[in-house]
């Protein structure tokens, strides 16, 4: 960037050269600027780069896919893994019936995994609680044959472990009103605010499958990720897996998006005492990263009504729930018209009354 690029970190103006000062001088506010500085800074501040350490793919030990068994739908093309022991299930997805494709292999071993907390009962309980109360839902959603069809499912993520530098600078005003006889007025003071440090990140969460909606995800997390523990085959005993469809490469944007968004607005809440505050330039900077492939614990139902399909959500870990749901125009319109003739008759006798009254 040349200097007669240069904007004036106060009010956002073009600076120019001052050669009476010797210094960048902006022509609005009147601040003066060290070029050698001013150079500095930005040349700093326009440095933003988020890279991440390879992962590198574990292998499954001896017998380790020989007890696992890969079923695929379909209808939706989706890919479960379960345990050996699993003869015939439905989809976690679209809910249609999958059958058994063969013996699993070619795929990557988890590292780590979060153990189910909440058993079915607990999220059975859950949907029905989410359920009740909605007059206006199809009754087929409150079924006990419908609430017993929401599975465990053990979907994929990659977690991913950040140390980062930032270098953030922030346009903020103070502004001072006053008046007297003959005019109001307005003074605006515009200031340059810089912020620099370090912020560390644990296990931020990254949705791997292509199946299960990303919003949805994000809803119920937090996950506890302090419940995590190397990967072994035996957690997956009863409980169905979904295989990753993104890679780490392609998770990692998110990853960064999510890491980028939640510096900026840590370092924004320092900013305080001030009228407004923008954000002019960040320079954020991994120092330090580890990527993980895990599977994380949610309890999946899938239902269709009049051909749409509507998917909830349970972390299996928290409880938090999240999901869609219809609206039964028939219910609705049936409990109007009889509110309406309820409503109709009562006004009627209300005004029978006050006519017999006035006789």
């Amino acid at each position: 960037m040349s200097l007669m690029d240069f904007k004036c970190p106060n009010c956002d103006a073009a600076i120019n050269w001052d050669s009476t000062s010797q210094q960048m001088k902006c022509p609005f506010c009147l601040s003066t600027f060290d070029a050698a500085a001013l150079q500095s800074m930005d040349d700093v501040l326009e440095d933003s780069e988020i890279s991440w350490d390879s992962h590198d793919n574990m292998e499954w030990g001896a017998g380790e896919q020989e007890s696992m068994r890969l079923f695929s739908c379909n209808s939706c093309a989706g890919e479960i893994v379960a345990d050996s022991s699993t003869v015939a299930t439905s989809c976690p997805f679209c809910g249609n019936p999958v059958v058994m494709k063969g013996q699993l292999s070619g795929s990557i071993r988890p590292d780590c995994i979060i153990p189910f907390k909440l058993d079915k009962k607990a999220a059975m309980d859950a949907l029905a609680k989410h359920l009740s109360g909605k007059r206006l839902l199809p009754k087929t959603f409150k079924s006990q044959k419908q609430l017993s069809e929401i599975k465990g499912l053990y979907v994929p993520f990659w977690l991913f472990d950040a140390e980062v530098s930032a270098d953030m600078r922030f346009n903020a005003t103070q502004v001072r009103r006053w008046s007297d006889d003959r005019f109001n007025y307005t003074e605006t003071k515009h200031f340059n605010v810089i912020r620099q440090g370090t912020l560390a990140f644990d296990n931020v969460p990254v949705n791997s499958s292509a199946k299960m909606p990303s919003d949805i995800l994000e809803s119920i997390e937090p996950f506890d990720a302090k419940a995590v523990v190397p990967f072994q085959t035996a957690f997956l005993a009863g409980f169905l897996a979904d295989k990753f469809d993104f890679d780490e490469e392609h998770a990692s944007k998110r990853a960064n998006a999510r890491i980028d968004e939640s510096t900026q607005t840590a370092f924004k809440r320092t900013v305080t005492g001030y009228a407004t505050v923008t954000t002019k330039h960040s320079g954020i900077t991994l120092n330090s990263s580890k990527v993980q492939y895990a599977l994380l614990p949610v309890w999946v139902l899938n239902a269709t009504w009049r051909n749409q399909n509507y998917m909830f959500a349970m972390n299996g870990q928290s409880g938090k729930f999240v999901g869609n749901l219809p609206t039964d125009w028939g219910i609705f319109w049936r409990q109007f018209v009889i509110i309406t003739v309820i409503l109709t008759i009562i006004f009627s006798l209300i005004a029978l009354a006050m006519g017999v009254g006035t006789w």
